[in-house]
């Protein structure tokens, strides 16, 4: 049996300054825009992974309006989800995207458990890792 995760969903409050962050600053491609009644489906990726689409929803849309301001509120605070990428270059990573404005949560460092990585926030308060197996 084979079982591939094919999306993961992230809350965001600004589609256009999500576009600006996964487009613009990581280099994702766009796989679908789709305007929808009271929403906006829209679905980035990595060139490199076809198979994978990180839909970026609207913060609390199709939720009754207490769960949608609960969740803009942990939005907000950023603490909701985040997500965590492999590179192959993890300084250079970081300095894209230092450059490009990105709220820098930690700078590139090497972790006792053998990986280098860094973090940032999305526009929406998303937190992102981005981690580098050991050379060699």
């Amino acid at each position: 049996m084979e079982l591939k995760l094919t999306h993961t969903f992230l809350e965001v409050d600004d589609h256009e300054a999500a576009l600006g962050f996964y487009r613009d600053a990581l280099g994702f491609e766009v796989r679908q825009d789709v305007a929808m009644e009271g929403a906006r489906w829209l679905t980035v990726g990595p060139t490199d992974q076809p198979e994978l689409g990180i839909v970026l929803q609207s913060a609390g849309v199709a939720r009754s309006p207490g769960d949608a301001e609960s969740i803009k509120a942990l939005l907000a605070k950023g603490s909701l989800s985040g997500l965590v990428f492999q590179t192959d270059d993890v300084d250079a990573l970081f300095d894209r995207l230092a450059t490009s404005g990105a709220e820098v949560l930690q700078e590139p460092m090497d972790q006792p458990y053998g990986l280098r990585d860094c973090a940032f926030r999305d526009p929406a308060g998303n937190m992102l890792r981005f981690n580098q197996k050991p050379k060699g």
